[in-house]
């Protein structure tokens, strides 16, 4: 095979993978536009409706180390298969759903389908682009299957307006049929195999290969930056960030959502810029995190201590500078590839990857805690100094994560030294010690 078909096949393969990873997070943020449908439906309350987001994003966390281990053993094809399949069976399910418990259930099995799909397309990056190009692919990864959160807005509300809740969801569960087809023909493993498989692992073996992912200090470099640098744009875009900006700064409900997009086309913006700083300077990755986390701790201080509302000059900026935080967790699952062997990514990926989920259920836990606590009984809606208290919960992680990425990035460049001291004095750019 020459170079250029190699090229070209391996952009087809990544873009039938990304497709499948645009559908599953369009399943997943599906929900947010029919949620005052799904209460009238199923007859619930606010909070059982609030079950169903908690309940796929904690089923996506708790699956993803399951995950990079079955890719690392069984290829990344056919756990794609499998997730697609799982998620286009779950929202067909969900299409004919008629009480909360079935529904429930269905949202269940679109988490675990969900999971099953972001490990898998970075793990065909890393099979098929050269080293110098996976950042960028992998930046672009993330930002363009995050696109299908907002694919999943207009498209379902003209479609539960105009074709009704079973069809609409039986229309979205077509798709993942016809991309179940295009992954079984298109995506191969590798260019050497369509499939390829790891060593079978006993539970010992299982242990050790996630006791050598964790142990590395890369890899829990890279799961403390996709903690401490994702939460605050997911928290917004998933849940609070309407509220907050209606209900907390008294803006419109079309100025609440310009503020939303904003956020995702910054979040696209930045994405290529940070994957040329960590491919043009790897030592830095760090310190590129940790400036993010500074400018958007800082912009939430300046916010949430602006006398009054805060003018919406400073709102779009605060959804700006939020936005970085995407791609900056992205940056996590660089430390991880370079951090570990082929056999081993994908478990160090699913660990990496579990970091800005569950720092994203315990934001949103703590905010809805804080403002139940600060809002008087009897007051319909949430005040505006409720809102300070609940988003000041933010800073508790941001503090932490920031510690752990300057303890660890300590003990992952003594390893880099350890391990590979001419590696370690080009990227340094300084003289191994002691030669």
């Amino acid at each position: 095979m020459t170079t250029a078909p190699r090229t070209s096949q391996a952009m087809v393969i990544w873009i039938v993978g990304l497709a499948v990873y645009f559908v599953a997070v369009f399943h997943r943020s599906s929900l947010a536009v029919a949620g005052l449908l799904a209460a009238e439906r199923f007859e619930i309350t606010a909070s059982q409706l609030s079950t169903f987001v908690v309940l796929q994003l904690l089923i996506y966390a708790l699956m993803q180390v399951p995950v990079g281990l079955m890719v690392d053993r069984f290829g990344p094809r056919r756990v794609l298969l499998t997730g697609t399949l799982v998620l286009t069976c779950a929202q067909l399910s969900f299409a004919f759903a008629d009480n909360y418990a079935w529904a429930l259930s269905s949202r269940f099995f679109v988490g675990v389908g969900d999971a099953m799909t972001f490990v898998c397309v970075l793990r065909l990056v890393n099979s098929w682009f050269p080293a110098r190009r996976i950042p960028l692919m992998t930046q672009l990864t993330g930002v363009l299957g995050q696109l299908g959160a907002v694919a999943a807005a207009v498209p379902m509300t003209w479609a539960l307006s105009s074709l009704g809740w079973t069809r609409a969801y039986l229309a979205t569960a077509a798709i993942g049929a016809v991309l179940l087809v295009a992954t079984l023909i298109v995506v191969r493993d590798s260019p050497q195999a369509r499939t390829t498989a790891g060593p079978l692992l006993g539970l010992a073996g299982i242990k050790d290969s996630l006791w050598a992912s964790w142990e590395h200090p890369g890899t829990r470099l890279g799961f403390w930056m996709h903690f401490s640098t994702q939460f605050s744009a997911t928290v917004l875009g998933l849940l609070w960030g309407y509220p907050f900006f209606v209900q907390g700064q008294g803006l419109g409900s079309a100025s609440a959502g310009l503020l939303l997009t904003i956020m995702v086309l910054s979040i696209m913006g930045f994405g290529p810029a940070f994957a040329w700083l960590i491919t043009r300077w790897p030592w830095h990755r760090s310190t590129l995190v940790l400036l993010v986390i500074a400018a958007i701790a800082g912009m939430w201080a300046l916010v949430l201590s602006w006398p009054g509302t805060a003018p919406f000059w400073l709102l779009v900026l605060l959804v700006v500078v939020c936005g970085m935080g995407g791609p900056a967790s992205m940056v996590g699952f660089d430390l991880g590839r370079t951090s570990n062997p082929v056999v081993r990514v994908s478990t160090a990926t699913g660990i990496i990857n579990q970091g800005g989920f569950f720092a994203s259920l315990t934001t949103v836990a703590l905010i809805g805690l804080l403002l139940d606590w600060r809002t008087p009984d009897g007051v319909t809606g949430y005040p505006a100094e409720a809102f300070t208290w609940a988003m000041s919960a933010q800073f508790l992680l941001w503090g932490l994560g920031a510690l752990q990425i300057w303890r660890y990035r300590r003990k992952g460049r003594n390893r880099l030294l350890r391990d590979d001291p001419d590696l370690w004095s080009r990227q340094s750019g300084r003289p191994v010690p002691g030669t």
